[in-house]
């Protein structure tokens, strides 16, 4: 049986338990016929200087989300100045525990750091590393020698893999071999996400059948476009006394996202809501009239993918790998960081009738699929599996 070490903090935590879940569904399916163990590098900041957003006091270093082992290991680092080393630093401190676990592959997923301490673990052992970029590591790259080891990583890694074709180029750009360069889109849980009752949905969340819902699942970022959203809602609701806009989330503007929607005197139709399970998120999926991610960039964003196997229409931003994953069929894109064109596009979404069913139908791409894929890219680099 093949053995995996991944090495990665993108990945659901008691802290962050909405984190990384693109990783971890198809990790959890991969752990039935592999061994699989997660090594999650975690940068230990000074108490003092501790980020707030990365929840410290939440991390229970003995939880494990259900089908697939972590362990979680501190390596020392302060905010922003230890940022070029913390790649070296998490290798330094990993290494043994990864020896002693005698992987046959090691998969890192997000460029920097993790990624680049996957690789250098992988040279260290002699085994063939695979990494994965979700998005932010190439599209967000911090300061210009996190910039230098990204580059290094996509370059010296046996495999390197995106969640869209978007990135694949960027990574390629990069110095990435594209005959070493894979694209695999993500997938999502269908046994969650699936066409379901509207007027069921809206009495459990307890929202007015006659309410135009538009609904944003997703971190409480700016960079999510939440502030043209506020402005696009605060528009529209001009003309549309029934609308009213949903923000699902959890993240680090929430506190900013909510000042701007006092500022504009909007929280009576603006709700800015709390992160929830996948169970509750399709729930708001099929309460809502459009699913609405008007970010400024994006890898292969779960939400619509979610959005399209519930059946219900997408807005969102033409950047990254969204276009790869949207069709007329089911919504419209519009340009970032323009709030009157996404809210013309709200507008155009809500006024027509859709077809859940039609939506859902040309959207099958189960996590199960996802898995099938990782493990054949493993599987060709490894030796036959002890």
């Amino acid at each position: 049986m093949l053995r995996i070490a991944v090495v990665t903090r993108y990945f659901p935590s008691s802290g962050e338990p909405w984190a990384g879940r693109s990783l971890y569904e198809p990790l959890r399916i991969l752990a039935r016929r592999a061994e699989v163990r997660i090594f999650y590098p975690n940068a230990d900041y000074p108490r003092f200087l501790r980020p707030r957003s990365r929840m410290y006091d939440q991390l229970d270093r003995s939880f494990s989300p259900p089908g697939v082992n972590v362990s979680y290991f501190n390596y020392p680092a302060l905010p922003l100045l230890s940022r070029p080393l913390n790649g070296w630093m998490a290798a330094r401190t990993l290494l043994s525990h990864v020896r002693n676990y005698a992987p046959d592959i090691i998969f890192g997923c997000f460029l920097y750091p993790e990624c680049f301490a996957a690789l250098k673990i992988g040279r260290a052992l002699a085994l063939p590393v695979v990494v994965n970029s979700i998005g932010s590591d190439i599209n967000q790259i911090a300061d210009p020698i996190s910039a230098r080891h990204t580059r290094s990583v996509v370059r010296g890694a046996d495999a390197v893999l995106t969640v869209s074709d978007d990135l694949r180029k960027k990574a390629v750009a990069m110095g990435a071999s594209p005959e070493r360069t894979r694209t695999i889109i993500n997938g999502c849980n269908l046994s969650v996400f699936h066409v379901m009752d509207r007027l069921v949905a809206r009495q459990k969340l307890g929202i007015d059948p006659n309410t135009k819902a538009v609904v944003y699942v997703g971190r409480m970022d700016l960079r999510k476009g939440l502030r043209e959203l506020v402005e696009a809602a605060v528009a529209l609701q001009t003309h549309r006394n029934g609308l009213r806009v949903y923000l699902v989330g959890d993240g680090p503007d929430r506190t900013n996202v909510q000042s701007l929607i006092d500022a504009k005197n909007a929280a009576e139709y603006v709700h800015a809501l709390p992160g929830c399970p996948s169970d509750e998120v399709a729930v708001w999926m099929a309460a809502a009239d459009v699913i609405t991610l008007p970010s400024y960039m994006e890898g292969c964003p779960n939400v619509i993918l979610e959005a399209r196997a519930c059946g219900r229409p997408v807005v969102a931003t033409n950047v990254g790998g969204i276009p790869e994953i949207m069709s007329d069929e089911f919504g419209q894109l519009v340009s970032p960081r323009n709030p009157g064109a996404l809210a013309e596009a709200l507008a155009s979404v809500l006024d027509k009738t859709w077809d859940p069913a039609a939506i859902s139908t040309k959207w099958g791409r189960g996590w199960d699929a996802v898995e099938k894929e990782l493990l054949e890219v493993f599987e060709s680099l490894c030796q036959p599996a002890r």
